[in-house]
């Protein structure tokens, strides 16, 4: 078991990336504190993985959910070793100027507020532990940003520049920090990103676009959250793995 005796929090559990992320990581011997903003949802999945899973209702955007989210991982499991900032948002792909400011500020929030909030959280007790590892869920919108999500493109382009400069600061503390870079993928959230409605005839306007001809799964995702957090990764940090298909070469 690649994460045996690992302590790990994700965010954005209760579906898509993060369920997998999650289920994934409990299967290789880590406690998961599943935490969403659908604390229904989170309940759902961690009463599915079992007693290696606790769940809690947190909007990640707000400083007192994460800080109860933390200190209810402590309370529950001894500690945190890993952090997966996971939970996301989007505004429809559309013209720049017609996304409302209620929307913009709400990705922000949750995109990039969240990543400095758990932070804050989260390091104090991996510097208990000797060191941790943070991950945050970019995407190739911050890397090659298409048309139509420009404030989306820049929300996760910020989450790619924190995670090389956290990094490099929380190196000295045994702190690893790295990014996953997911393509379009097959969530709840595929329709607003596409701009249009899942049908198959638009699937192929965007599958032209990613060299191994197919939409990115929660799995893909899952795995390489395992490779990023597994100890064998050690020396690795600073990183925003593509999980693409090609589509950023």
């Amino acid at each position: 078991m690649k994460l045996k005796d690992k302590v790990a929090i994700v965010t954005g559990g209760a579906s898509g990336f993060g369920k997998a992320i999650a289920e994934t990581y409990a299967r290789e011997g880590a406690k998961v504190m599943v935490a969403d903003i659908n604390g229904q949802g989170a309940r759902e999945v961690a009463n599915s993985i079992g007693e290696a899973a606790a769940h809690i209702a947190c909007d990640v955007s707000k400083k007192a959910d994460v800080d109860a989210m933390v200190a209810e991982t402590v309370k529950t499991f001894g500690g945190v070793d890993i952090m997966v900032n996971n939970a996301g948002y989007t505004h429809k792909n559309q013209w720049l100027l017609n996304v409302t400011e209620e929307e913009f500020d709400r990705i922000f929030a949750v995109n990039v507020k969240a990543i400095y909030l758990a932070t804050l959280a989260c390091v104090p007790e991996m510097e208990k532990r000797g060191g941790g590892v943070i991950i945050n869920t970019a995407s190739t919108a911050g890397v090659r940003p298409r048309p139509g999500l420009t404030w989306y493109n820049g929300s996760k382009g910020a989450a790619i520049t924190l995670t090389k400069s956290m990094a490099v600061e929380l190196a000295p503390k045994k702190i690893r920090v790295c990014a996953i870079n997911p393509v379009i993928g097959e969530t709840g959230m595929l329709e607003l990103f596409m701009g249009m409605p899942d049908t198959p005839e638009n699937r192929a306007k965007f599958l032209a676009t990613i060299p191994l001809g197919r939409m990115s799964k929660p799995a893909d995702i899952a795995n390489a959250a395992l490779f990023l957090a597994d100890p064998a990764s050690e020396f690795i940090t600073g990183v925003a793995l593509e999980v693409d298909g090609g589509r950023c070469v």
